[in-house]
């Protein structure tokens, strides 16, 4: 009845992980920023659980699936090669900064936006904006000295950007889970960063297997990343003649799709409180924006593109790039925090924990 290329199918499939991908963070409002925040003002580990849960399920799925299929990971741009270190980890601070100022990361901005927050969408098209500037446009040339600095690339070369050994990656990442959790019983309640985990590894067999396959066009292999795609969505979507629909993009126009159907069923999740709050949310949205549009194109990757994706091909440049992110995001943070500056609508805390207010609770 359908006469489909693969190409298309492998739109088709983006859509849908994106959907799905959109459905479980409006659910449970999995959110890197998010989980900084919990616990500098609540000192919540709720979703900072779900996050490291996710990592460790993206990392081992990724691992079995590709050594089963026999995708080579090391063939993807976090292991490109002249790998400039430097670049990388100015990028992570960079939008580690940004997505604290502008109260989300990337793939949490499309949540909130799609979810009825307004804000989100300036957010969302300065990092549009300033990571197509900072590929293609006057940002480029600005930047290129840096990220192309021949010393810092040969300075970087010192270490090889290997993969790491994924018995002391996941060793090290459930020490910090059963720390973050306290009980081992709370695991089993990590369901949406299991999810999410496993959707990074959908998305690699869907590029690394079925796009292989693809005679039509060129799949790059790839999984969830959302700063460059974003800025291909609004270039799509200004200008369709010099752009194509593409996996990167269905997957963008998903997450919007699956957070607002899932906003009509979970709709405790309202962010119209910030709305109340001495702030200046558009001017924090335009810098928050500009600077993760900036960064996560030098560090190749959000905190999802190297956070989970990046981190499941087990590549030390993403070790490199989350920590930075981490560092810089915390740092921010708790500036913010004394300022009175960290918006936060609602508590996320552990339901058996009878000490601590109601979940979801207003403040």
């Amino acid at each position: 009845m359908f006469d489909l290329e693969i190409y298309e199918i492998i739109n088709i499939l983006g859509l849908f992980i994106g959907i799905a991908f959109g459905v479980i963070a409006q659910k449970n409002q999995f959110c890197f920023s998010g989980s900084i925040k919990d616990y500098i003002l609540t000192k919540s580990t709720k979703r900072a659980a779900s996050v490291v849960m996710a990592m460790i399920v993206a990392i081992v799925a990724t691992t079995i699936m590709a050594n089963h299929f026999e995708i080579d990971l090391t063939q993807t741009n976090y292991f490109k090669s002249n790998i400039n270190y430097f670049s990388i980890i100015f990028g992570g601070l960079l939008f580690g900064s940004g997505m604290m100022i502008a109260d989300g990361c990337s793939s949490r901005s499309l949540v909130k936006f799609a979810q009825g927050d307004s804000n989100a969408l300036v957010t969302l098209i300065f990092i549009g904006i300033f990571a197509y500037a900072t590929v293609k446009g006057l940002l480029a040339g600005f930047l290129n000295p840096f990220t192309n600095n021949e010393t810092l690339i040969q300075w970087s070369s010192a270490i090889e950007n290997t993969q790491m050994n994924i018995y002391i990656v996941i060793g090290i990442l459930t020490v910090i889970l059963l720390l973050l959790v306290k009980k081992v019983k709370r695991i089993l309640t990590l369901v949406d960063g299991m999810l999410i985990g496993l959707l990074v590894s959908i998305a690699w067999y869907v590029t690394g297997v079925m796009g292989e396959e693809s005679l039509e066009r060129t799949i790059e292999l790839s999984s969830i990343t959302f700063v460059y795609p974003i800025a291909k969505t609004l270039e799509l979507f200004t200008y369709y003649q010099v752009n194509e629909i593409a996996f990167a993009i269905t997957l963008v126009c998903g997450v919007l799709i699956g957070t607002f159907a899932m906003s009509f069923i979970n709709r405790k999740y309202s962010f119209g409180c910030t709305a109340n709050q001495n702030m200046n949310k558009v001017k924090y949205n335009m810098i928050g924006g500009s600077l993760m549009g900036v960064g996560g194109v030098l560090a190749i990757g959000c905190t999802v593109g190297q956070g989970l994706t990046g981190f499941s091909t087990l590549a030390f440049a993403s070790l490199l790039a989350i920590s930075s992110i981490f560092i810089s995001g915390y740092i921010t943070a708790v500036i913010l925090g004394k300022k009175d500056k960290l918006p936060m609508c609602f508590i996320f805390e552990w339901n058996d924990d009878k000490t601590n207010k109601p979940i979801d609770f207003q403040i």
